[in-house]
């Protein structure tokens, strides 16, 4: 006859050796878990850039002359700006009265606008002269109309002035 309680002693020891030994895995527990929370955060600063396109007038004969120049401005959303722009380099010169130099001490005189009718005046004085306007993340196009008026005999050659334009922001 078989004694079932002989084995089922045994096999319960067997068990408990091979528990012990690592042989056989502990029974599952839940396992307990914690959590948190944290913050993430930026500051965007407002921010501009500028460019511009050369403004070539070509061969002046004496007659008026316009031609017009494009200034880039890109700033961040919501930015307001305004862009000026100054006398030039041309010893003399003012941003009503803007003038390029030429052979010999010449100066041939040419004006900067805001407007395609050459009234408007565009100079560097924030709040007085210069162009407004509110950023919105792309580039916004300025057009500079620029005219020499006619009646001007200076020396014949080339004549040059650099303008700076500035955004202020």
């Amino acid at each position: 006859m078989i004694n079932f309680k002989s084995i089922q002693k045994r096999t319960l020891a067997a068990m408990a050796l091979l528990s012990v030994a690592g042989l056989i895995g502990a029974p599952a527990y839940a396992s307990t878990t914690a959590t948190t929370t944290f913050s993430v955060t930026a500051t965007v600063n407002a921010t501009c850039t500028i460019s511009a396109t050369n403004l070539a007038f070509g061969t002046y004969t004496g007659t008026a002359v316009s031609q017009q120049s494009t200034v880039s401005v890109t700033c961040s959303n919501t930015t307001p700006y305004n862009v000026g722009l100054n006398a030039g380099t041309t010893t003399g010169a003012t941003v009503t009265t803007r003038q390029m130099a030429g052979p010999s001490g010449a100066t041939l005189s040419y004006a900067l606008y805001s407007d395609t009718a050459h009234t408007v005046n565009w100079g560097n004085t924030v709040g007085t002269d210069t162009v407004t306007g509110t950023g919105n993340g792309a580039a916004q196009a300025l057009t500079v109309y620029g005219l020499i008026t006619a009646g001007q005999y200076p020396s014949p050659g080339s004549y040059t002035d650099t303008v700076t334009a500035t955004v202020t922001y």
